[in-house]
């Protein structure tokens, strides 16, 4: 499902409203708003879980000296209040600034198009990690019925990177952890993909402990599979079984004085056959024996 105003002028809004309520003066006085900061609610559907106190810190001061250059986004939630759509760190920064107002631009969207429009403005605005984008693309395609190509219109992303960022979503719970701790790097997480989850913990671990590089990793992965190949090999190859054929003796002794080769060994009795005859005095043998 597409938003109906289009992506690109209502996430503009927020950027361009209020450059032009200072320059050209083109937007009357309603469309930014100064709202109470305890009427605004975080919106529900925020992908975003974790935020980087010094970078808020480094920003709430920002505000303190130099205004909020750019509004937050929000919507009426029919009592009075509003609900965030865009600008979480900005509403953030100015509680931790203690300011009881904020500079707010006012949308009309239903409940579904709010929370596409939280996991775009996300995605294109702030800095969540690398599972929290690969969660928020993927929020955005089961959610919303779009297809990569589709997603890679909207958040301004190659189909490509949206791929490959998808992908991580396969490693194990223990791999991913790490991956939005920024202990390891998309990179070594790819390496990884098509390893067991135990196989998946052992290579990272080597990772952190070793502190390997991407290629380090990648040669790591080959020869750990090389050596998991070797094992399996050695697994599925039968045993050899020396059996005793020593039951047998009288018979390989009269095969042999009818002039035929036998060969008893390990796990194989052979008679070869050279002729027609050879085939008649084996049947006359075996036929006389029983």
């Amino acid at each position: 499902m597409a938003l109906g105003r289009g992506l690109g002028e209502l996430l503009g809004e927020v950027e361009t409203a209020y450059s032009n309520s200072n320059s050209d003066n083109k937007l009357n006085s309603n469309s930014i708003l100064e709202l109470d900061i305890n009427s605004i609610k975080p919106n529900p559907n925020q992908p975003r879980k974790i935020f980087d106190e010094d970078k808020l810190r480094e920003l709430s001061e920002s505000i303190v000296v130099h205004g909020l250059l750019q509004p937050v986004t929000v919507i009426e939630d029919g009592k009075g209040a509003y609900i965030l759509i865009a600008g979480e760190r900005r509403l953030r920064a100015h509680k931790l600034a203690k300011l009881d107002s904020i500079k707010a631009i006012v949308v009309d969207m239903d409940e579904f198009k709010l929370r596409e429009l939280a996991l775009i403005e996300n995605i294109q605005r702030d800095d969540l990690n690398i599972i929290e984008l690969a969660y928020s693309y993927a929020q955005l395609i089961n959610e919303h019925t779009i297809t990569h190509d589709e997603l890679s219109k909207k958040v301004f992303k190659s189909r490509t990177s949206i791929t490959n960022t998808l992908r991580l979503l396969q490693l194990s719970s223990y791999v991913q952890q790490l991956l939005a701790n920024e202990k390891i790097s998309a990179g070594h997480g790819k390496v990884m993909l098509g390893l067991d989850d135990e196989l998946q913990r052992r290579v990272v671990d080597s990772i952190i402990g070793q502190k390997l590089s991407v290629r380090e990793t990648e040669t790591l992965v080959r020869k750990l599979k090389a050596s998991d190949a070797k094992n399996e090999k050695k697994l599925l190859k039968p045993k050899d079984t020396n059996y005793d054929f020593k039951p047998l003796e009288s018979a390989i002794e009269n095969l042999k004085k009818s002039d035929l080769k036998v060969k008893a060994e390990k796990n194989y009795f052979k008679i070869e056959i050279t002729s027609q005859e050879d085939i008649k005095k084996i049947s006359n043998y075996f036929s006389n024996t029983f």
